[in-house]
């Protein structure tokens, strides 16, 4: 029997603190199980002891007793914010770690956390840094932390470890990190009761037959402990209670070794010795070990041992679950066996949208793989998103092999290119192919669904896709029915793809036709983005076609908004109207009626009096009032008068016939002056 075993110093620390507020009556609730013991967890729930999730959940006049984990500092505020009445039974040496690491980070260092990520004490940990922090679980990590400079560059570093961290692997870690940082700043956080526990493990499992481990199943530091018994000692076993040990056979052993973790009661032990004491029988009259029990034992990886320790359950194995509840943020699953799952929601589709109360109900049939057993909460973390991706591999490469357009949604946009998943599979698309031509934006295809052909299968089920060619076969199959059909005439709502300084090119179906400058404003504009930009989607026309050379004409111009046919309708000879002045010329000034529109104030018709020139009396700009005399529709000329205004008779007697020799004063821009329309913008 290991000389250390039973509680740890935080772990009795934490038991007792609620114990002892209990025994004073006080209601208390925990911030997750207090201890990774069942026993001990279902004793205290007896006692009316909560288990809450978050500080939300705790109810007036309870005391939230924070166990030995720890927790970040922003559940601590968030308990400061809701008025929680708190006892912090972090375990001191966790607390150091939190002290440690926000200084540090304050100094400019960065964190390097050995430990499991998925830890509450990790978890803890890291919400306490202030700087950069990195969590890796061994070796292999650190040295792809180590590898990549991008991460940590030339700023300081500091190691500290997770309290129940195997020593052993983290003696190999700080020498990995002194070969690439020789002034990097180590703490041995490892608890010294962890450390004593790991090394009584060792030595005991290289002098026994058999070991015995007794702990809770999701025990970080119980699960450490089998995996260091393992290492020297094959038929190592991990138990909760005495009840366990009739299930095992101890055949051929001649001695045992007995370790128990830091969350281990000292009754269970005890119950644990009494028990193997007076049921275990000579060698000679052992049974017989089962067949399955030893090919579990004996070819088991340590992690797929400890794995099966939990119910049979191994990581990767797939299951069949029953969905008991939903939730926004994640679905249980019955899966047998007394096991409850979980069901996170970016586990069960890439789909970062997935609405899970729209997917699923209680009573649906799911298809699972099993990624570890939750060693912090005693449940199965599963995946249905996996799963289908191993289905979906299949699919990936019958399609590449047949030339099949597959569909997915585009996830991320990275360097390169794009992310898409089809059927739970990451395809990546190139930037090259992500679009039908070059320079179009990625980003409007993040969260789209799209259509491609898979163009490349390499090695780790990596796969390649194209959504340009998906999209120029689409293009010329809509080409080709619209010119089976297309006419003078017809009506399209298009999109405008390019724009040029002589039209725009609108996409009205797969085909690409020009709306020409002049065909965009019935007023002069210098630029067609005056008028539409890209993307913009507007109503067109057919103009003319040439089926030969496929070149589409398209009119924009609606004869509804022709300003000459606005002002016929609304103005007269006779009227009165307010005008402004917006040109200059010797023999008089041009003013605005409405837009598109221009009159000309003769002159003669400027005052009552003779001037040298018009800008004796008027200005660009100046708004003033005039009367229409004369117009001219065959040409589209108008003439104002201002002096009508003020001498009626002899205005009107005096004004001049709009002549040949006055200025245009209102035309359709010359189609003629800009360049000939071209073909549609050639696919790259």
């Amino acid at each position: 029997m290991a000389k250390t075993a039973g509680f740890c110093f935080g772990v009795d620390r934490a038991v007792n603190t609620v114990y002892e507020l209990v025994g004073k009556g006080e209601r208390v609730c925990t911030l997750g199980p207090i201890i990774h013991n069942p026993q001990i967890v279902e004793e205290l729930s007896n006692k009316g002891v909560r288990i809450v999730d978050s500080p939300a959940e705790v109810e007036d006049g309870e005391t939230l007793v924070i166990r030995s984990h720890g927790i970040t500092k922003a559940v601590m505020d968030e308990c400061a914010a809701l008025g929680v009445k708190t006892v912090d039974a972090t375990c001191p040496f966790v607390s150091k770690i939190h002290k440690i690491t926000a200084e540090m980070g304050n100094d400019g260092y960065v964190t390097l956390i050995a430990g499991d990520a998925d830890h509450q004490e990790v978890i803890g940990i890291v919400g306490h840094c202030t700087g950069d922090v990195f969590v890796f679980s061994g070796p292999d990590e650190l040295e792809e932390i180590l590898g990549n400079k991008e991460k940590i560059g030339e700023r300081p570093v500091i190691l500290v470890s997770q309290t129940t961290f195997n020593a052993e692997i983290f003696k190999v870690c700080e020498k990995k990190l002194k070969k690439v940082y020789t002034n990097a700043k180590i703490f041995d956080t490892i608890c010294n009761a962890t450390s004593m526990r790991q090394q009584e493990a060792r030595e005991l499992s290289r002098n026994n037959d058999v070991m015995i481990v007794i702990g809770g199943r999701h025990s970080s530091n119980t699960a450490k402990l089998f995996s260091v018994c393992r290492e020297n000692c094959g038929r190592t076993f991990l138990i909760e209670t005495a009840d366990e040990l009739s299930g095992l056979s101890f055949e051929n052993c001649g001695s045992v070794g007995v370790v128990a973790g830091a969350s281990t009661p000292a009754g269970i032990i005890k119950e644990v010795i009494k028990t193997m004491s007076e049921n275990l029988q000579p060698v000679e009259e052992q049974t017989e070990v089962k067949e399955s029990v030893q090919k579990s034992f004996d070819e088991m990886t340590d992690e797929e041992a400890f794995e099966a320790s939990l119910s049979g359950l191994t990581g990767d194995q797939k299951v069949c679950g029953t969905v008991v509840a939903v939730n926004p943020t994640e679905v249980t699953v019955d899966i047998g066996r007394g096991v409850t799952g979980y069901v996170t929601a970016d586990e069960f589709s890439s789909d970062a949208d997935v609405k899970l109360m729209d997917e699923v109900k209680a009573g649906d049939k799911l298809n699972l793989i099993i990624m570890k057993i939750n060693d912090q909460e005693g449940t199965a973390m599963l995946s249905k998103r996996r799963y289908d991706a191993i289905a979906g591999w299949d699919n990936i490469v019958a399609a590449k092999d047949s030339g099949e357009i597959v569909t997915g949604f585009v996830k991320d946009v990275i360097k390169g290119g794009v992310v898409a998943y089809s059927n739970n599979v990451r395809v990546f698309i190139p930037a090259s192919q992500a679009t039908a031509s070059r320079g179009e934006s990625l980003e409007d295809l993040k969260g789209k669904e799209v259509s491609f052909r898979i163009i490349e299968i390499g090695r780790g089920r990596r796969a390649v896709g194209s959504i340009r060619s998906v999209l120029k076969e689409q293009r010329k199959a809509a080409e080709d029915k619209i010119w089976e059909t297309i006419a003078v005439g017809d009506r399209f709502t298009g999109v405008v793809k390019s724009i040029t300084s002589y039209g725009a090119f609108v996409d009205i179906g797969g085909v690409d036709g020009m709306v020409h400058i002049s065909e965009l404003s019935w007023q002069r504009i210098k630029n067609p983005s005056e008028v539409v930009l890209v993307g913009d989607t507007v109503e067109v026309y057919v103009k003319a076609l040439d089926p030969e050379k496929r070149k589409i004409s398209l009119g924009y111009k609606k004869a509804e908004d022709n300003p000459w046919v606005i002002f016929e309708n609304n103005y007269h000879v006779g009227d009165t109207v307010k005008v402004t002045v917006v040109s200059m010329t010797t023999y008089g000034a041009f003013a605005r009626i409405i837009p598109g529109i221009d009159g000309l104030i003769h002159i003669s018709q400027i005052a009552d009096k003779h001037i040298a020139k018009p800008q004796d009396e008027l200005t660009v700009g100046q708004e003033v009032d005039a009367k229409i005399i004369a117009v001219d529709s065959e040409k589209k000329r108008v003439s104002l008068s201002i002096r009508a205004l003020l001498e009626p008779e002899k205005a009107e007697e005096a004004a001049p016939a709009v002549s040949e020799a006055d200025e245009t004063v209102y035309e359709t821009p010359d189609e003629a002056a800009a360049p000939a329309e071209t073909e549609g913008q050639a696919e790259e």
